[in-house]
């Protein structure tokens, strides 16, 4: 493959997400070199870094796009449309992990149609998204999650703070949301990227219903769909070992190294 064919990738945010990737991007994906990557506090050592093969730029966010083709954001939603925005209007590719972010910002994806750029959601957490996808090119009915988090994962979500939900010393399982995926997402914009994604796969934020539990009893977060539509009916779990930040799954930076994997690939498995 000619220098000219290679996709340079940025990443924006090294949490455990990000750190993953960039480690799977330096080991090598075919067709794709890390060039960027832009962090909160640039001064601090970063072992991570220093331990790769290939050392990529440390740049701020709006430096980016002017060294990438695609930016892998993964950082807090707050930075969201600062990250994507450049891409989007670019005519360049953003894969995005904040998916509940993305409800709120939903003129970037006019952005990136006027421009022929492309936001792309992984699959991350959640299973069955190809399923419902499909379901979606018929009539979906339903669509439901419940969603059960260690309460230590829930913490300082803007949702229980604004409602004093008092999660501390929690002995049994405890609803304390139910509504739609688009409320959900605004009140726990760190924790339920996996409901956006799922409403933006299905039948949108707006009639996609989610309940969250916090259960003490839990050491993984799990979510289970269930959806009912004219080609099938059908439900799926899926109990995710947290990553070292309690709010995101091991699986999630994953998922977004197997679709890194299938750009190139002469064998792509799934929609």
């Amino acid at each position: 493959m000619s220098a000219s064919q290679i996709k340079r990738v940025a990443i924006a945010g090294l949490g455990p997400i990000g750190i993953k990737v960039m480690q799977a991007l330096d080991e090598g994906i075919p067709g794709l070199a890390l060039t960027a990557v832009s962090v909160a506090h640039p001064e601090k050592p970063r072992p991570e870094i220093d331990r790769l093969s290939r050392k990529p730029a440390m740049l701020p966010i709006d430096a980016l796009a002017r060294v990438a083709d695609m930016v892998i954001e993964c950082a807090p939603a707050a930075l969201f449309a600062s990250i994507v925005r450049p891409f989007a209007s670019g005519g360049k590719t953003a894969v995005v992990l904040s998916v509940g972010a993305l409800l709120q910002n939903w003129e970037l994806v006019e952005e990136a149609r006027r421009s022929g750029g492309q936001i792309v959601v992984p699959t991350g957490a959640l299973i069955g998204l190809d399923a419902v996808t499909a379901a979606a090119q018929g009539d979906i009915r339903s669509v439901r999650m419940i969603t059960r988090k260690p309460p230590e994962g829930l913490l300082g979500a803007p949702y229980v703070v604004q409602n004093h939900i008092d999660l501390e010393g929690l002995r049994e399982a405890r609803k304390i949301f139910d509504g739609t995926a688009r409320e959900g997402a605004r009140g726990f914009p760190a924790n339920v990227n996996v409901a956006a994604a799922l409403a933006l796969a299905g039948i949108g934020p707006d009639r996609t219903r989610l309940e969250i539990w916090a259960d003490p009893a839990l050491d993984r977060n799990t979510h289970r769909i269930e959806v009912e539509a004219d080609s099938a009916s059908f439900s799926m779990a899926i109990a995710n070992v947290p990553s070292d930040n309690p709010k995101t799954g091991r699986i999630t930076p994953l998922s977004v190294i197997a679709y890194l994997r299938k750009l190139n690939a002469p064998l792509r498995v799934g929609t």
